[in-house]
Order: C-alpha cells, then structure tokens, then sequence
C-alpha cells in the first residue's frame, strides 16, 4: 500500500471517528463535557489533515482547539469561583470602592416600607434596625438587598437609625453589574439574600409561638 493510499484511510478513518465525536456533543446537556468533545474532535481531525495534506481543515481545527482549550479554562475557573465563593464567609469588604458614604443621625429612617428601593447599604458604624421584624445589624451587615430582588422593586420593611452611624451604599445598577461580570459575586449576594430570607421567617416563627403559646392558668 502506497502512502495516498495510506493517507486516505487514515483520513477517512479519522473523519468516522470525528463524525462519532460530533454525534456525541450533540447529546451534551453542559458547556465542559461539550469543549471536551469539542477538543476531542479538533486532534484527530488535525491529525488526519496532516497525512493527507487538507491544509484547509489543518488550518481550521488548528484555530478551533486552542479557543475550545481556552473556552474549557474558563468555565473550569468559573466552576473553581463559584465553589470558593459558595464555601467563603459572607464579607463583603471588597465592595467599599463602588459604594457611597452616608451619616446617619439616631432616629432617621433611612427608608420606609413598600417605597421605591434603588440601594442597599453596608453598615460601617452605628446602630440599624428594622422596624417590622426588630431585626438589628451590626457593624459589616448588608442590608436592603430584598429590594432588589422584590418583583417591583419595593422596599419589604422599614429601616430606623438608632444609634448614630455611617453606612455605604451601592445602587442595584452596579450590583446588576457586578453579579454579571463576577460570578463568585452572583453567587455571594444569592447567599445573602437567602440568609435574610431564614432570619427574617425565624423571626415571624418565635413572634407565632409567642402569640400561640396558652396563657398560664
């Protein structure tokens, strides 16, 4: 067997074989095993063009692999972002840069139920509470983030100064785009909210067993 014959059937067997690999992204439901595949089918089709000389597809496959290798990075980066930010504690001291300094006088209500909510803030000094829930935050607690995720973006308690104080804020505007642009971020501010979420159903939960509870004889 001469060697065209030769390159013929390695061609033709390695386009099987990427015909295989090109059927099977097809049944991926994710974005890794997909580059994977993806990658898969670029080294042997680059490995068949070789013997028979298809510059053409060298070429092409020659671009695709690298970009599916750097693609595949990505998303294993993101993976590795979203596992740190899920195991990490909830500080958000990063955030300062994007946020606005606010005094705060003991008494003022910085905003009142069912308002317009365009904000939340993060508490650097001061005493803060919610009027509703008699929920308190210390020093480093974010707050006002419910807001953004109300479906009208209404503000779901009031909140009081009690004690004078600082906060920072940050508009929803650039919240929206740092839960775009950073991942661990997303998943960070979901964590929050979810967190708010607990304390504020454990609150209603003692304040029910308060009311349920039988008066003594």
């Amino acid at each position: 067997m001469d060697t065209s014959h030769l390159a013929e059937h390695i061609g033709a067997a390695g386009s099987v074989i990427a015909s295989v690999f090109v059927v099977a992204t097809y049944t991926m439901r994710t974005m890794i095993p997909l580059r994977v595949f993806g990658i898969l089918t670029n080294v042997v089709l680059i490995a068949t063009a070789i013997p028979s000389h298809n510059y053409l597809q060298l070429v092409l496959h020659g671009f695709l692999l690298p970009m599916n290798g750097y693609r595949l990075h990505q998303m294993l980066q993101l993976v590795r972002e979203v596992k740190k930010s899920v195991n990490s504690d909830l500080s958000m001291e990063w955030l300062k840069p994007f946020m606005t300094e606010r005094k705060c006088a003991a008494g003022e209500v910085l905003f009142y139920k069912d308002e317009k909510a365009d904000s939340m803030l993060y508490i650097v000094s001061g005493r803060f509470r919610l009027v509703e829930s008699g929920i308190e935050f210390p020093v480093g607690a974010i707050v006002g983030e419910l807001g953004m995720l109300s479906p009208s973006n209404m503000r779901t308690q009031t909140l009081e100064c009690i004690e004078a104080g600082v906060v920072l804020s940050v508009s929803y505007t650039q919240v929206e785009e740092l839960y775009v642009q950073n991942p661990a971020f997303g998943f960070y501010f979901l964590r929050l909210a979810s967190a708010r979420l607990f304390q504020n159903i454990e609150k209603l939960e003692q304040r029910l067993a308060q009311h349920t509870a039988p008066a003594p004889a």
